[in-house]
């Protein structure tokens, strides 16, 4: 039965059996056994009929299916059945190829399941929060996303419910708010599914859990999830139409022409399905789908969530890195190395420093739980002889003003025996300047004097200039507790200032020394002291010429903003806002840039969504971040980054080989065909359209696939990002597949047709179809031409390996797959020529034996002409 959660808190406790202490563990597994996972209702990300037909209807088939209606015209009923045969089995692979990208995508969720913290057996617990159950004492803090409904029992908070009311600004939720709601929706002691909390912290007992949750019977009304096209995959569509029109165009010219050279209209129809079928590249586009899903799961080894495949090919274009300091080029492990006193000299610290320290903080040192800087006051605190501990701290504690990231400083109220004390700490610049008194480690508080602030300032400098994050520290008594935080922070005496040290992570220096190779700039943008983020840029190699900090990026007009930026120095922003994220992103774009922008708060959402790639931190960002961006660190590290733009780099350089590869095999395909046409069927058909689809199918899809496990080429991170405007087939690409290799392939092949041919005794303009001693040496030749083009193609395979490096550099047999795929079709090659009944259906016949010596050299020399053409790109290239 139901339970009405608006009712009061100790009958909703009654009536859901639980406590405020919450459930016990055996408890909580009984409860989910009866209510289940808390998970939304789920359908399938696609209907697969839908998919399966759209198969079937790209320019790619459709062109397949003009070629099958013309052969029937033709007569060759055989043929058309047999590239009806090749679309079905296409559709079927493509098909296959995408639901294992889909399934890459969607299972990354697994890598990283939301947490959430919820008090069971009397303790505080970190649970999946698939795991909660009615009943379960669920602890909210900023940054959280509610994963329940539930009621408040304790605290309050702010609430961003836009995703089920629509409303844009946050509102309030307390456990003490009278509820005269209209709507459950605007219950003020309410919290819901899918919402989020941006401030404060409180308890909430839940009441409904997955599909009973609001969330939950909004989802069951219509779950949709479709996933974009990627950039790529549109342009290599275009591509595909492209082709279709020219193949199309191309049959439509030469059929009348093959009519006035001397063709039948059966022959000239052949002409045209083969020329159509020549020109189709069947396995290109669910083999850059599978690409991208590898891509997608390698990023996923290396520490870094894709949530889109196009992220994958995005990061190979990235040009600047926003990147935060604190956990993303630091170790995010803080402790303190020194202390101050009030007046800034170097001396022991006295009780009230130590306490203040202690009181001003959220964390808990027992747990573990807690901002990394906090937990280092405590252990700092605790060395030094503080005598409260986190359990007094939070008993004696009236109000808390939580740290704000414009205002950059925190502030508690607690209850002291002569009654409140308010202890702050925050940035030295907005703590010193609510100061009036100042206490040294020995004698009273002193008065802030001009001379006093500037020792101070000169303290904090020098501290910042060692790398150190320096925070100020300072308390103001009272006998009452202050409502309102401008009071509580003004009239304040100094306690002393406190330097932290988050060494740099030593895997940086070497990935920001890369960026740089690979033409990438890095500006740090972060809330910290200019000094210490300009330190720290220094140490990890981030050329920190220019520091701008807030109150400058903030009166800094657009031109002067574009033109910092575009300056080619590294700038680091330093005590900026979030909102400043947001601004520097839209800069960067406006000025022609791919911005990778880093975050972990949730007023960083926006600048996460803006940039192209968002990058939130998995380990220690809110669940706002990471649902706004595109990728999630696991590790939180600055070098997951740079590994994520190699691999990025590599997966759009294996598409481009593959597509080279399959690219350079339609010249020795449409060649004959043109030669059989121009000739008016003096020269006979030296290919059939059958071979055609065995080479295309059969023994072109594996090395293609393995072509896209290559790795990254040699330089790959010391090549210019490539411009976003650039696309997949570049006219070099053209160059290298139709000029060079497609060329040579074609001549090889027509020159092992017209050795077997006049070998047999075959003059030019026999009838091969009507001479009885012809027609299986006939046979013999085509099947040479199919051989030739399979030799050639195993040249091919590893011209296409290398765009700019020579295949040394790279290593014969670094890609096994490669190797295992090229056999595959030699063999494959060998089952259609050498086995009888495929002898039937492809007209294949085995032929002399003295041809294999001749074409075991045509991988090496379609290799080498590519390999001499790049040697002379690099040679042209390196003398410019």
């Amino acid at each position: 039965m139901p339970v009405d959660p608006r009712e009061p808190v100790g009958r909703l406790l009654r009536d859901l059996r639980t406590r405020l202490e919450g459930l016990t563990e055996r408890e909580a597994q009984r409860r989910q056994a009866v209510h289940g996972l808390n998970t939304l209702p789920q359908h399938r990300v696609r209907q697969w009929p839908a998919a399966l037909l759209r198969q079937f209807t790209h320019p790619l088939a459709l062109l397949l299916w003009v070629a099958a209606v013309l052969a029937w015209l033709a007569g060759t009923v055989e043929l058309a059945w047999a590239i009806v045969a090749v679309i079905v089995l296409n559709a079927l692979l493509a098909f296959w190829q995408e639901e294992q990208a889909e399934q890459a995508v969607r299972s990354l969720g697994d890598y990283l399941p939301q947490q959430c913290e919820v008090r069971r057996d009397g303790q505080v617990r970190s649970v999946p929060a698939t795991a909660l159950v009615p009943g379960d004492v669920l602890l909210l803090g900023e940054g959280e996303r509610v994963a329940a409904d539930g009621r408040l029992v304790s605290g309050a908070v702010e609430i961003d419910a836009s995703a089920l009311t629509g409303e844009s600004s946050p509102v309030e939720r307390a456990a003490d708010l009278l509820d005269t709601a209209a709507r459950r929706l605007d219950s003020p002691v309410l919290v819901f599914s899918g919402t989020v909390c941006t401030s404060g912290s409180a308890e909430a007992v839940v009441h409904a859990t997955g599909r009973h949750t609001e969330l939950g019977r909004i989802a069951a009304l219509s779950v949709r999830v479709r996933l974009a096209e990627s950039p790529l995959e549109r342009q290599v569509r275009r591509i595909a139409w492209l082709i279709a029109a020219v193949a199309v165009g191309v049959g439509a010219l030469f059929l009348p022409l093959g009519v006035l050279a001397g063709l039948s209209w059966a022959q000239a129809f052949l002409f045209a399905v083969g020329l159509i079928v020549a020109n189709v590249p069947e396995g290109l586009l669910p083999t850059i789908t599978l690409a991208l899903a590898a891509g997608v799961r390698g990023m996923a080894r290396r520490g870094a969530l894709v949530k889109r495949l196009s992220a994958v090919e995005t990061l190979g274009s990235t040009t600047v890195i926003c990147t935060d300091k604190t956990g993303t080029l630091t170790r995010n492990r803080m402790r303190v190395v020194e202390a101050r006193d009030g007046v800034g000299a170097s001396a022991s610290v006295h009780t009230e420093f130590t306490s203040a320290l202690v009181r001003c903080t959220t964390a808990d040192e027992r747990t573990g739980a807690g901002d990394p800087t906090e937990l280092a006051l405590l252990a700092f605190a605790r060395s030094a002889g503080a005598g409260i501990d986190e359990e007094t701290r939070d008993r004696q504690r009236a109000r808390v003003f939580r740290f704000d990231p414009h205002l950059k400083r925190m502030t508690t109220v607690d209850r002291t025996a002569g009654g409140f004390v308010a202890h702050v700490k925050g940035a030295p610049e907005e703590v010193l300047d609510r100061c009036t008194s100042a206490l040294p480690a020995c004698g009273g508080a002193r008065t802030m004097t001009g001379a006093v602030r500037a020792d101070l300032l000169v303290a904090v400098d020098d501290m910042a200039d060692r790398g150190l994050r320096v925070l100020a520290v300072a308390r103001r008594e009272f006998s009452f507790v202050p409502a309102e935080r401008t009071t509580a922070e003004s009239g304040l005496c100094l306690l002393g200032l406190v330097g932290l040290i988050d060494p740099p992570r030593p895997e940086v220096a070497p990935a920001v020394a890369a960026c740089h190779s690979a033409g990438i700039r890095v500006h740090v943008v972060t809330g910290d002291n200019g000094r210490t983020a300009s330190a720290i840029a220094r140490q990890v190699g981030i050329d920190a010429e220019q520091v701008v900090d807030g109150v400058a990026l903030e009166a800094m007009a657009e031109s002067e903003l574009d033109r910092l930026l575009t300056s080619g120095q590294e700038v680091v922003f330093c005590r900026a806002a979030p909102e400043s994220k947001l601004r520097i992103a839209d800069a960067l774009h406006h000025c022609g840039h791919v911005v990778a922008m880093t975050g972990d708060g949730v007023n960083d959402a926006p600048a996460l969504r803006s940039a192209d790639l968002g990058v939130a931190m998995g380990a220690s960002g809110t669940d706002v971040a990471r649902e706004a961006a595109t990728i999630v660190l696991t590790d939180d590290n600055f070098a997951t980054i740079v590994n994520g733009i190699e691999e990025g780099r590599r997966v759009y350089a294996n598409v481009r080989k593959f597509i080279l590869y399959i690219f350079a095999h339609m010249p020795p395909e449409v060649i004959p065909f043109l030669l059989f046409a121009l000739s008016g069927g003096a020269v006979p058909l030296p290919l059939t359209v059958l071979q055609i689809l065995a080479i295309d199918l059969g023994t072109e899809t594996l090395p293609a696939l393995a072509l896209g496990r290559e790795r990254p080429e040699p330089g790959v991170m010391r090549q210019p990002p490539r411009e976003r405007k650039q696309g997949v087939v570049t006219g070099r690409m053209l160059l290298r597949a139709w000029g060079i290799m497609g060329i040579v392939s074609g001549i090889l092949a027509l020159a092992a047709f017209f050795a077997v041919l006049l070998a047999g005794g075959w003059r030019p303009g026999a009838d091969v179809a009507t001479d009885p001693a012809l027609e299986p040496v006939y046979r013999q030749a085509t099947t040479a031409t199919f051989l030739a083009i399979v030799f050639c193609q195993v040249g091919t395979a590893f011209a296409s390996r290398a765009d700019h490096a020579s295949l040394r550099e790279i290593g014969l047999g670094t890609n096994r797959l490669l190797l295992a795929g090229c056999v595959f079709e030699l063999l494959f090659a060998a089952v259609i020529v050498y086995a009888p009944p495929l002898q039937h259906v492809f007209g294949t016949a085995p032929p002399p034996a003295w041809l294999y010596p001749v074409m075991a050299f045509f991988p090496v020399l379609v290799w080498a002409v590519d390999e001499f053409y790049r040697w002379a790109v690099r040679r042209r290239e390196s003398r410019t």
